[in-house]
């Protein structure tokens, strides 16, 4: 796997973690949910007020580690390249989504947090975010990926008749595709 192919989908998910935290205060409000990722990364780091700075660093360098990772594994998922970002970060968020209550219980700020553990708003919200970065992620990478990278083309299977010859139809194709001028001979 190139080093390229990684940095371009770091920067990707750097991008759609700032997208990610740029619209947080809007679905805040519309989720009815205070939950915010960058405050709580950032509370986890420093006991002051001023928990943004760290906070928006550490969620960029998350949406940076998943990005090249997803840009590895993107182009042998299935599916369309719409929707491999969305379901790949969803799938991530669901996965580790039980893991909440290490931070309900541990988190050195957890009485100042949202709970998390059985809040269903938070779990929708955060899948929302999910869907979000996920789709800004995998249409940044689809759209950086140079068209060398691109997913192959499938692979047309060749038919073989039992005597080892082929079809006529094989044949036909075969013949269609060849570049004969006249005065060539045979080899």
């Amino acid at each position: 796997m190139s080093q390229a192919r990684i940095l371009r989908g770091a920067a990707s998910g750097v991008l759609a973690a700032a997208v990610w935290a740029v619209q947080q205060p809007v679905d805040k409000r519309i989720f009815g949910c205070r939950f915010d990722d960058v405050e709580m990364l950032g509370r986890a780091v420093t006991r002051e007020e001023d928990y943004y700075g760290p906070g928006l660093a550490i969620h960029l360098l998350n949406g940076a580690l998943f990005g090249g990772a997803y840009a590895l594994v993107a182009p042998s998922l299935p599916g369309p390249d719409t929707l491999k970002g969305p379901l790949a970060a969803v799938a991530e968020n669901t996965l580790l989504w039980p893991l909440v209550t290490l931070i309900d219980r541990f988190h050195p700020a957890r009485e100042r947090l949202e709970p998390l553990a059985g809040n269903r708003r938070a779990f929708t919200q955060a899948t929302w975010r999910h869907v979000l970065f996920g789709a800004v992620l995998g249409e940044l990478e689809r759209r950086l990926r140079p068209p060398a990278e691109e997913a192959p083309a499938a692979v047309i299977e060749t038919v073989y008749s039992s005597n080892g010859h082929g079809t006529l139809g094989d044949t036909t194709l075969g013949l269609l595709s060849m570049d004969v001028r006249p005065g060539d001979s045979p080899d």
